[in-house]
């Protein structure tokens, strides 16, 4: 049986394979926009564990997500925008564990 196409493969195995793709080019950085969107909790789990190796890896990597656990875990940086302009900027733990603004304790309540 020949390998799929690649329109027969899942979001998931897409996601992966671009992944793939991208590292063999050897970037300095990569973006992700909602990368788990979509996603069944399987898959998500898997991408989740691509991106957390090639943080580990010393990727840079520009992600945009609503997974808090997964960007306080794994990201240096963390900034939260709101309507197109950066509402707060600084470090995953400090703005999670102690959100300086009513409109990001709002959103982390929705999102938690």
């Amino acid at each position: 049986r020949a390998p799929p196409s690649p329109s027969e493969l899942s979001g998931g195995q897409q996601l992966r394979a671009a992944i793939a793709r991208e590292r063999a080019v050897k970037p300095k950085m990569m973006l992700f926009d909602e990368p788990t969107s979509a996603l069944d909790p399987e898959l998500r789990h898997e991408v989740l564990k691509v991106m957390q190796d090639l943080a580990e890896e010393g990727m840079t990597m520009v992600i945009v997500t609503h997974e808090i656990g997964f960007a306080e875990k794994v990201a240096s940086r963390l900034i939260f925008i709101d309507k197109g302009r950066i509402a707060e900027d600084g470090s995953p733990q400090a703005l999670i564990e102690n959100p300086p603004s009513p409109r990001l304790q709002e959103f982390l309540q929705h999102v938690s």
